[in-house]
C-alpha cells in the first residue's frame, strides 16, 4: 500500500499536531500522501479536494470522530477502499483507533497484519408525483422525522410491497447493523452485530406502544409514504445530509450495492468496544 489519503475533522487542534510527525513517518516508508485541502492549508502544505481523494488513494486515514467517518464512508463507498478511523471525538464506535495507537496500527496495516470488516450500507430513493427526485447513501441510518412541529407524523409503511402499518410517531429509523448503536439505540432499538447483513426498522416515540423495532433480512425493500400534510418533515442520512419531504412523498430504502470497509485494530473485538463505550459491567 503506497498511496494513502488523509481526511481530518475541520477545526480541531489535534490533526496538525499529529500530522507534524505522522507525515514524515509515512514519507520515510515511501508512502505518497493525499491530504484534504482544508487540513493542508492549515499546516501550509499541498492538499486535494475531498471528492478527489478516493480516486487517488488505496486507503484513507480519518482523523476525527464518528461523524467524520460517516461522511468519508459515503465519499469512498463506490471505490471500495478501506478506511482507518482515528478517534479524536467522543464515543467513537467506528473510529476504533486511539491517537496514541496510530503508529502501531499503521505499521501492522502496511505489513498486511490488520484485518478489515465489510459493513453494509443503505441506499434511499425519494419519489415525488411518481418521479425520482433524489438518491442518497448511508452507513448508519436513514431517518424520517418531524422538525420543530409538535405534531406526530403518519408514515404508511410497506416491506416488499406488503402493507405493514401506518406509524403514528415522531418518525422512523431505518438502520444498518453498524447504525444500531447510534440513533436507533437511543430510540429503544436492539444492538446488532455490525457485520450482519440485516436492516433494522425502529419507530421513534410511536403513539401505539405495541409498535416495536423489527429486524429484517438484507434483501427487503422498505417503502415509506408520508401521509401528513405538515411541511416540517425531513429525511436525514447519517444525521448529516437532509432532505425536506412533502405530503405523499415516497421513500424507498434498501441495501446499497456498495459497502464500507473498515480496518480494525488486531487486539480489539466488538464486545470490548461495547463494554468500553457503553460502560457495561460498571456500577
Amino acid at each position: 500500500m503506497k498511496k494513502i489519503g488523509i481526511i481530518c475533522k475541520a477545526g480541531r487542534p489535534e490533526p496538525p499536531e499529529i500530522l507534524k510527525d505522522f507525515l514524515p513517518w509515512l514519507k520515510d516508508k515511501g508512502i505518497e500522501v493525499f491530504l484534504d485541502a482544508e487540513t493542508a492549508e492549515a499546516i501550509g502544505s499541498h492538499g486535494y479536494p475531498r471528492p478527489e481523494i478516493p480516486s487517488l488513494a488505496e486507503m484513507v486515514v480519518v482523523l476525527g470522530g464518528d461523524g467524520t467517518m460517516l461522511s468519508v464512508a459515503r465519499l469512498v463507498s463506490e471505490k471500495g477502499i478501506p478506511i482507518l478511523g482515528v478517534n479524536l471525538g467522543g464515543l467513537g464506535f467506528i473510529t476504533e483507533v486511539y491517537k496514541e495507537e496510530l503508529y502501531e496500527a499503521m505499521d501492522k496495516i502496511l505489513k498486511g497484519q490488520c484485518p478489515s470488516e465489510e459493513r453494509m450500507m443503505l441506499i434511499a430513493h425519494i419519489y415525488r408525483h411518481g418521479e425520482k427526485i433524489a438518491e442518497y447513501t448511508a452507513l448508519n441510518d436513514v431517518v424520517i422525522n418531524r422538525g420543530a412541529s409538535g405534531r406526530i407524523i403518519d408514515l404508511e409503511t410497506y416491506i416488499n410491497n406488503l402493507y405493514v402499518t401506518e406509524f403514528k410517531s415522531d418518525g422512523l429509523i431505518v438502520s444498518t447493523p453498524t447504525g444500531s448503536t447510534a440513533y436507533s439505540l437511543s430510540a429503544g432499538g436492539p444492538i446488532l452485530y455490525p457485520t450482519l447483513n440485516s436492516i433494522l426498522l425502529t419507530p421513534i416515540c410511536p403513539h401505539t406502544l405495541t409498535n416495536r423495532p423489527i429486524v429484517l433480512p438484507e434483501d427487503v425493500e422498505i417503502e415509506v409514504i408520508l401521509k401528513s400534510k405538515t411541511a416540517d418533515v425531513f429525511l436525514t442520512m447519517d444525521g448529516q445530509v437532509g432532505f425536506s419531504l412533502r405530503e405523499n412523498d415516497k421513500v424507498k430504502i434498501k441495501k446499497s450495492p456498495y459497502k464500507t470497509i473498515l480496518l480494525m485494530p488486531c487486539e480489539r473485538d466488538h464486545f470490548q468496544v461495547l463494554r468500553t463505550k457503553l460502560k457495561w459491567g460498571e456500577r
